[in-house]
């Protein structure tokens, strides 16, 4: 196997650990500066150039993109992704973690314990959130600090209100997140590789400060999870679509609550406090994988005209409620049960004689047609507006009045 490590420090201790680990078993690494890509775009032929040369054949890339050169450095594996290469984080996944505010939304949808958070611009909706995630103190973080960075602790309303004022002022978004009293000054790390936890570790954080990260001087302790902790970590890595991740979670009365997953989760910590090889369960784990390289399922499912993937919610009182999947009639509507989602388990490629549960959802493939006579009519009507002539209103009139004299202005801009 021939592996490309993208990453533009090539001393620091998780590059060097993965390079090692990977000769180590006999692979050919390389390290490569992900900022000395081009990219070269024509059609049915992606390609990359590396420091003005045509790049070389690759069997697998191992992203380790920094938060500085996130728009880069998810173009660099994207275009990799487009060669059919495989890569151990996808650029999607990449991108879904870099941003916190973007990541909770995702998660918030799924069955996963994650922290109450708000984000607000208008200085008036600043009091109203901080009530709705339960009151002062609350945690206040900018929506792409690191290591800690841009994590505050307000103790009350007022302070809460100066520091998000002041944040904004410097054009900084910022998230407003219930503060986890039970879980103080301590999180999880959890390191995911593929589908499972192949480590993890407690940090603690000494005197006074809050934030437990080992760069602000944490303390970090081995940990055995339980299968919850256990679950939720990797099904978060899923969720954001990442193969190799450090999953940050809080200790909850009502379980883990995740705060972070991290796309490029340092070594040095983790190695050092459970003395396990984590570097090669990575190597390990992208040598067994390199021959399934992750596909844009959507991409390629969807050019079919006609054809395209959906979620379809089977409600309560629903006529398929009670079938199996092969008596539903889907197939016979040309239509591909790919996933089937019941709470918190996900079932893929179910078996035809699966029988269906009221709120199960579906991810399918199939005939756009098909799959919409399954929405409630309700729905679709809401969502399959017809297209009207222009009313008779003021701004429409702007163009209305035009049409027949021939509008000067079409580049639509503003």
């Amino acid at each position: 196997m021939k592996l490309a490590i993208l990453s533009c420090s090539p001393r620091c201790y998780s590059t060097r650990r993965l390079r090692e680990a990977a000769e180590h078993r006999g692979f050919k690494v390389k390290v490569l500066n992900t900022l000395k890509f081009a990219i070269d775009l024509k059609q049915a032929e992606p390609d990359l150039f590396f420091r003005q040369k045509s790049i070389s054949d690759y069997d697998a890339v191992l992203p380790r993109v920094g938060a500085s050169i996130t728009y880069f450095g998810t173009a660099v594996v994207r275009q990799f992704e487009q060669m059919d290469i495989f890569c151990a984080n996808t650029s999607a996944g990449i991108t879904n973690s870099r941003d916190k505010l973007r990541s909770l939304q995702i998660l918030s949808r799924h069955q996963i314990g994650i922290p109450q958070t708000t984000f607000v611009r208008d200085k008036k909706d600043v009091l109203p959130a901080i009530e709705r995630v339960g009151g002062a103190p609350v945690v206040i973080k900018l929506l792409e600090g690191t290591q800690g960075i841009g994590v505050l602790l307000a103790e009350s309303v007022k302070s809460a209100e100066a520091i998000i004022e002041l944040l904004q002022n410097q054009k900084q978004n910022v998230l407003i997140q219930k503060f986890v009293a039970e879980s103080k000054g301590r999180d999880i790390r959890a390191f995911v590789v593929g589908d499972r936890v192949v480590a993890a570790m407690r940090r603690v954080a000494q005197g006074q400060e809050f934030r437990s990260n080992v760069h602000r001087g944490g303390l970090t302790e081995p940990v055995v999870l339980d299968e919850t902790y256990c679950k939720t970590a990797v099904r978060a890595s899923q969720i954001m679509g990442l193969k190799v991740a450090g999953v940050d979670m809080l200790e909850g009365k009502d379980g883990p609550q995740i705060m972070e997953v991290n796309s490029s989760p340092g070594l040095e910590g983790i190695e050092k406090c459970t003395q396990l090889d984590i570097a090669g369960a990575i190597i390990d784990y992208i040598a067994a994988q390199v021959d399934f390289p992750e596909i844009d399922l959507r991409q390629r499912l969807t050019v079919s005209r006609g054809y395209g993937v959906t979620e379809i919610y089977i409600p309560e009182g629903s006529e398929y409620v009670g079938k199996t999947i092969q008596a539903s009639g889907l197939r016979d509507k040309d239509i591909n049960v790919l996933t089937l989602y019941r709470g918190t388990t996900v079932i893929p490629n179910p078996r035809s004689d699966r029988v269906l549960e009221s709120n199960d959802r579906l991810l399918c493939f199939g005939k756009l047609d098909f799959m919409r006579d399954l929405i409630p009519a309700k729905t679709r009507r809401k969502r399959r507006p017809k297209v009207m002539d222009l009313p008779d209103l003021p701004v429409a009139e702007e163009v209305l009045s035009e049409a027949g004299h021939g509008a000067s202005d079409a580049s639509g801009t503003e």
